[in-house]
C-alpha cells in the first residue's frame, strides 16, 4: 500500500465533489474550488497514485437488480489465532456474495454485510461460506427490512 499523504483543503474539496458524482466534469470541480481544470487533473491523478482515492466504481441500487436480501452477519471464529484469522479474512475478500466486511472487537470476530436476490441464495451463500467452513464456529444473521440509508460517501474533515 502506498504512503498517505495527506490531502490539503483543495483536495478534500475535490474529494467531497467526486464522492457525490465521480462524473462531475474536472472544468465543473475547477470552477467550484477556484483552481485550473489541469490543477485538479494533477490533484485527482496524485490522489489515485497515493492511494487516497482507492478506486472509481458505480454504486447499484440493489433493489434495481433483484438483490432483495441484505443481511447483517456476525461470524463468530473457532479460534482467534492469527492463521484462522487469516483464513477467514481471505475468505470473505474472495467471496462476490460479502459486500463489506469487517474484522471487529467485542462478541463477534467479523461483521458482513451479505446481498442475494432470494432466501434460498442466501441459504446457499451461507452453508458454502460459513457452515461449511471449519473456521468458522457460529453465525448470526440480521434480515434488513428497509435501507434507510447506503452509502460510501466519508465525511471528510
Amino acid at each position: 500500500m502506498p504512503d498517505l499523504r495527506s490531502p490539503d483543503p483543495f483536495d478534500r474539496e475535490i474529494l467531497r465533489i467526486i464522492q457525490r458524482d465521480n462524473r462531475t466534469p474536472q472544468r465543473a470541480i475547477a470552477q467550484a474550488v477556484n483552481l485550473s481544470t489541469a490543477a485538479v487533473q494533477r490533484r485527482i491523478a496524485a490522489m489515485e497514485k497515493d492511494g487516497i482515492i482507492a478506486r472509481n466504481a458505480a454504486i447499484v441500487d440493489p433493489d434495481a437488480v433483484s438483490l432483495d436480501i441484505t443481511a447483517i452477519v456476525e461470524v463468530h471464529l473457532t479460534d482467534e489465532r492469527s492463521a484462522t484469522v487469516d483464513r477467514a479474512k481471505a475468505l470473505f475478500r474472495t467471496d462476490p456474495a460479502v459486500q463489506q466486511c469487517y474484522y471487529v472487537t467485542g462478541g463477534c470476530s467479523f461483521i458482513l454485510l451479505i446481498v442475494s436476490p432470494d432466501m434460498r441464495h442466501y441459504d446457499t451463500t451461507t452453508r458454502r461460506l460459513l457452515s461449511d467452513t471449519d473456521c468458522i464456529a457460529s453465525f448470526r444473521s440480521f434480515l434488513a427490512l428497509d435501507r434507510v440509508k447506503a452509502g460510501m460517501e466519508l465525511v471528510i474533515p
